[in-house]
């Protein structure tokens, strides 16, 4: 394990054992203090940010991307914030800290037994609507994890998902996608953060007028399975309660290839995402290259 890794392991670990003690006033004033500073600082990834909202929000003059960046590291922070106290937070905390909108479509679909996939974007707290739907919808799901170095830094991620309810799958490896569709076909949850690419073999999308690349796993396996596919947005007020929005059904194609009935759909998902995206840009923690055109073929997403 190389200094680096050793040094983030080390910071992790101590965030999740140290900002899960503080009090909550103490822990919001804390993730701003350090949002701020790190805004300040001008680093790629705030530089990055500031692009990506620049395709967000088209016009925008300097001094308005300077605003929403300041304000996508703030909320980058509350996740952080609230992800390393979410362990020790009640039931009744975690039950009252999420208010989604046209939940509806999600419990219909549970309660139908085909099995449904949320596809989310990386906006505002998705673990801990991954915490919500296991305490206040007493349904436990499966998703997958990017694998992290170094490794220890990836198996705390991994028990922390799980000690929140979820069944975490290694997003490397061919045995995933038969995991996921075995889930899906018992009726299961599966729940997959869809806006980036991580292989540099998805499906090409429109997005905010640009192409880019999208996974094709939620579409695939909707497919496959005949398992309900359903965006889901998150985003933050100025309450302790983050809100979100479960979408209408994305519907799979009554004819086509299956690429290009992949195709259709992932674009659905793209054009949920954007709508999510346009409403609360502030809250779409993009901080590395998304878009085709800013990606280098020979190294693919960073």
């Amino acid at each position: 394990m190389s200094t680096g890794e050793r040094l983030s392991d080390a910071l992790y670990g101590l965030g999740w054992s140290s900002v899960r003690k503080l009090p909550e006033p103490v822990a919001v004033r804390l993730g701003r203090v350090i949002a701020d500073l790190a805004w300040k600082q001008r680093g790629k990834g705030v530089q990055r940010l500031e692009a990506n909202y620049a395709r967000v929000v088209p016009g925008a003059t300097p001094e308005r991307l300077a605003e929403l960046s300041r304000a996508g590291m703030r909320s980058y922070l509350r996740y952080w914030m609230e992800s390393f106290r979410l362990p020790a937070w009640s039931r009744e905390r975690v039950s009252a800290g999420f208010d989604p909108k046209d939940l509806h479509h999600l419990t219909d679909g549970l309660a139908s037994g085909q099995g449904v996939v949320l596809a989310l974007p990386h906006m505002a707290n998705y673990d801990l609507a991954g915490a919500w739907v296991t305490t206040e919808l007493q349904t436990r799901f499966t998703t997958v994890a990017e694998r992290l170095k170094p490794e220890t830094l990836y198996d705390r991620f991994v028990a922390y998902r799980e000690g929140l309810g979820m069944e975490v799958l290694p997003h490397s490896g061919g045995s995933a996608f038969g995991t996921l569709a075995r889930r899906l076909r018992d009726g299961g949850l599966v729940c997959l953060v869809a806006d980036r690419d991580l292989s540099a073999s998805g499906v090409e999308v429109d997005f905010f007028g640009e192409r880019a690349r999208m996974p094709a796993g939620p579409a695939l396996l909707a497919q496959q399975t005949g398992a309900l596919l359903l965006p889901v947005t998150l985003w933050y007020d100025d309450s302790p309660v983050m809100q979100g929005q479960v979408h209408p059904p994305v519907e799979v194609p009554g004819s086509g290839t299956r690429a290009e009935k992949t195709s259709v759909m992932t674009q659905a998902l793209a054009d949920a995402f954007a709508t999510g995206i346009a409403g609360h840009p502030e809250d779409w923690h993009m901080l590395q290259r998304l878009w085709l055109a800013d990606l280098d073929p020979a190294k693919g997403p960073s």
